[in-house]
């Protein structure tokens, strides 16, 4: 790549590492423009760093609390220990790239992972457990509306609602409502959400993740389980880390009944009610999940869409999935046919593609 084409990112990466060659990237990532890079000899005893920033224009589909994931990161060191390594250089903040591969290279969704990472990801919880809003000094970056009361979980997962309706699907309807309303989806859906998901028990609340799926999770050299990519931590209900944690591993049934056992055995012996209605609420906020998959991922399809007609019918057919997911916490009376989202996906891409040419 050219200096005049280059990115202000990898400006920044060629300048830190002092060696444009060696500089790998970007790496894969919706929300960061990310390179690896190693610093001169002797700064860092070896290891690489990744050299980012934030994507412009980026559609966010999940609500953020902090206003800096290299901050919060900064804040848990000596606290969570899957936390890789900041460091500043400059007037930059470098975070360690962990030499490995994901979880999902050697463990696909859907399939059991080994007994060592899960005992690593129950260690997580636990460490997450411990840490609540009074003990981390983070600047927040979410509206006071957006921090429901200690322990609310009810309330908790009303502002997620909220936020799926308001930022994912009202803010969105001119470039999608169409789309949306052919898929038998309208405003009506979030009062049978609301209905689904209401009456959560109260749980004490604390730092979550809110992003525990294969990709984020990083096996190094030694065998030992990292945690990437905490752009959407929040504070909130315990359960809720652990629900959005099962929705996207896919566990198999066997292993997805022995996480959340042994989730709520460790978060209750760090504080007392953690745990709390577990048993009848993780079915509720998994409602929740299936729900908003269905807002993000019609947008999502949508805006990657190809103008092949394969493309279109592979879309289709993975939105006709998350469709007969969410379905049932959304109220719809039936599910389009792959048939059907295929000429919906077709014809939203012929007014997009008129819409752009006018």
């Amino acid at each position: 790549m050219g200096q005049e084409t280059a990115s202000w990112t990898r400006l920044r990466a060629v300048e830190l590492s002092g060696d444009a060659s060696a500089v790998e990237g970007p790496l894969a990532g919706y929300y960061n423009e990310t390179y690896v890079i190693a610093l001169p000899d002797g700064f860092s005893g070896g290891a690489r760093w990744k050299c980012r920033e934030p994507r412009r224009a980026v559609l966010w589909f999940d609500r953020r609390c902090f206003a800096s994931e290299d901050e919060l990161l900064a804040a848990l060191a000596g606290r969570v220990e899957c936390v890789p390594e900041m460091i500043g250089v400059g007037t930059a903040t470098l975070q360690r790239f962990i030499d490995g591969r994901t979880l999902g290279a050697g463990h696909r969704r859907g399939t059991a992972i080994p007994g060592s990472c899960v005992d690593e990801l129950v260690h997580t919880f636990r460490q997450l457990a411990a840490i609540t809003g009074g003990t981390l000094r983070v600047e927040r970056r979410c509206q006071r509306e957006d921090r429901p009361e200690e322990g609310d979980s009810a309330g908790f997962l009303e502002r997620l609602v909220c936020f799926v309706e308001e930022r994912v699907y009202q803010e969105n309807l001119d470039s999608f409502g169409a789309l949306f309303r052919s898929l038998g989806i309208d405003d009506d859906a979030f009062k049978y959400l609301r209905k689904s998901v209401a009456g959560l028990a109260p749980r004490p609340f604390c730092l979550l993740h809110c992003d525990l799926h294969r990709e984020n999770l990083i096996v190094d050299r030694e065998g030992r389980l990292w945690v990437i990519d905490w752009e959407l931590a929040m504070l909130g209900d315990p359960l809720y880390d652990l629900a959005t944690h099962l929705y996207l591993m896919r566990y198999p049934g066997w292993q997805a009944h022995q996480v959340t056992a042994r989730w709520a055995a460790t978060v209750e012996a760090v504080r007392t009610g953690m745990s709390r209605g577990a048993a009848e609420d993780l079915p509720v906020i998994l409602a929740f999940k299936r729900a908003q998959s269905v807002f993000t991922d019609v947008i999502r399809q949508a805006l990657t869409l190809r103008s092949d007609a394969l493309s279109v019918v592979r879309a289709a057919g993975q939105l006709r999935q998350v469709l007969e997911r969410g379905a049932e916490p959304l109220g719809m009376a039936s599910v389009p046919s792959r048939r059907q989202i295929a000429a919906s996906l077709a014809a939203w891409q012929r007014a997009s593609a008129a819409g752009a040419a006018a």
